[in-house]
């Protein structure tokens, strides 16, 4: 094990790091990207109908092609990688907001007018926060996912742990594999559990305890 982090350990640390700021990065720009359509598709439904499927196609381009036509447009850099990251973790926040918006009901929003509430209170003071189980599910699966898409960056040589996956694989050397896949499964789990901690932070006391009942 010594021999091992002697040779690769300053290699692993740098990789970790890359990984945790493509990952990063990417699932913040996804959040709010997929937060802000989902609240605008909730809001006019008949743009849903033209835009879903268009995500559905999207979705069956392959990571790995997406950011290879990126890397032909942008060029080998971090933004390559960064943007096509941030498209795909887009996705599940997008359908968990829209999902969770469109379930609120009505009885609420009612209530929310016959408060006085404006149309964006209403939005902010009740629909979201109702609807906020559903949307850090999105995000949990967008952190999730997103580390796991990340080690495709070393296919157009920016870094990461998937240089230790892919030239493990090359030369069949399972060590190698073993450096990169294990550490990247071990950042999955830890940005499921910060989300999952993230969730019980900003979860209204109310809701709470709707929950434990």
């Amino acid at each position: 094990m010594k021999a091992l982090l002697d040779t690769y350990g300053a290699l692993l640390l740098k990789a970790i790091g890359m990984h945790i700021v493509y990952s990063a990065i990417s699932v913040a720009i996804g959040f709010v990207l997929g937060l802000a359509l989902g609240i605008l598709l909730s809001r006019v439904p008949r743009l849903s109908g033209l835009l879903f499927p268009v995500i559905s196609i999207f979705q069956t381009i392959p990571g790995l092609v997406f950011i290879g036509l990126l890397f032909l447009w942008l060029g080998m850099v971090p933004a390559a990688v960064i943007a096509a990251l941030s498209v795909y973790a887009m996705f599940p926040v997008l359908k968990n907001t829209y999902t969770g918006l469109l379930g609120v009901e009505k009885k609420y929003i009612e209530a929310a007018k016959g408060c006085g509430m404006s149309p964006m209170q209403s939005l902010f003071k009740v629909e979201l926060p109702l609807a906020l189980p559903s949307i850090m599910a999105g995000l949990r699966m967008a952190a999730i996912y997103t580390v796991s898409w990340a080690v495709l960056a070393s296919m157009i040589g920016l870094g990461g742990l998937g240089d230790f996956v892919y030239q493990g694989t090359s030369s069949n050397n399972n060590t190698l594999i073993l450096l990169g896949a294990v550490p990247a499964a071990v950042l999955a789990i830890g940005f499921g559990s910060l989300v999952d901690w993230l969730q019980k932070r900003i979860t209204p006391r109310g809701m709470k305890k709707e929950v434990r009942r």
